[in-house]
């Protein structure tokens, strides 16, 4: 009965510790919009400007919770009380930082801005308008932007002028690729020749390229992933076994010993957290839209 006072102690303190951090994450205000009204060039919903602590997943919050529980029963069975910790975070963590970073979604983004793009320039080769070839863009346009497409025929039915439409477009895109397509639509919409198409012609094969090299980046990317990935499925296999076939961690059960496993394990999560950053590559500076003018400022 010894190792269970402190284990359920530890369990309360963790559970109130968790308690208030959920508690004092803001909440956005539930309100009721009025139909038809948006905030020009915003494509976000009010939810997304918290901060990022506030927008934990559900499946997140899950794992924690079941991680909790199963931590406070090793503690009460092997007398660990460092487990009330651990195994939340490894249940929590480990996902995410074995995880593949959103290269991956922005190069689909990227191909369905380069099949776009290819659309349009044959659609407006046929001798159509810039704007009439935007909005007929919309059927056959990828999932991956098709919100932001519609919001931009959405914007050029209402009468916005095309220039600022086309600007709210390149915000929504969020990305340099999507700021030089954008750009060279509104160097079009200001000329108004018939050299549009080609240019734009040109650009989805400068894009295509772009998405074949960043395929390639990403494929050299998941090799260092993946091996981390099963080093530490085997590593956690192997201490599983240990623990329970053998007194090789016997000595981690004292106090000294759980506060050097902790720091142990901290170090290889540093580790990890270190080898996730490397692979996320920097992003290329935009040069159109609203937060180049707030840089400016």
């Amino acid at each position: 009965m010894t190792p269970l006072i402190p284990a359920v102690a530890g369990a309360l303190v963790v559970a109130g510790l968790l308690g208030l951090v959920l508690g004092l994450c803001p909440r956005p205000v539930e309100t009721a919009a009025p139909r038809g009204h948006r905030l020009p060039g915003s494509p976000r919903s009010p939810g997304s400007r918290w901060p990022r602590f506030a927008g934990v997943s559900r499946r997140s919050q899950r794992l924690i919770l079941a991680g909790l529980a199963i931590g406070v029963l090793a503690a009460v069975v092997t007398g660990w009380v460092v487990a009330i910790l651990l195994v939340p975070a490894t249940l929590a963590g480990l996902p995410y930082l074995l995880s593949s970073p959103e290269s991956a979604s922005k190069i689909e983004r990227l191909e369905a801005m380069e099949e776009w793009t290819r659309s349009l320039s044959g659609i407006l080769t046929a001798g159509v308008g810039l704007e009439q070839a935007l909005i007929s863009t919309l059927r056959s346009t990828p999932e991956e932007i098709r919100p932001e497409v519609t919001r931009l025929a959405s914007r050029l039915r209402a009468r916005w002028g095309t220039e600022r439409a086309l600007r709210a477009f390149a915000d929504e895109l969020d990305d340099a690729t999507g700021d030089l397509v954008a750009a060279n639509l509104v160097l079009g919409a200001r000329r108004r020749g018939a050299g549009v198409a080609s240019v734009l012609e040109s650009l989805a094969e400068s894009v295509a390229a772009d998405v074949r090299a960043r395929r390639e980046i990403e494929a050299d990317r998941a090799k260092p992933r993946s091996t981390a990935r099963w080093v530490t499925i085997i590593t956690i296999g192997v201490l599983a076994v240990l623990a329970l076939t053998g007194d090789y961690i016997a000595p981690y059960a004292t106090p000294f010993g759980q506060v050097i496993l902790v720091v142990l394990l901290s170090l290889y999560v540093a580790t990890l957290i270190w080898m996730k950053r490397m692979a996320i590559g920097e992003r290329l500076p935009r040069f159109i839209g609203s937060a180049v003018k707030e840089a400016a400022r």
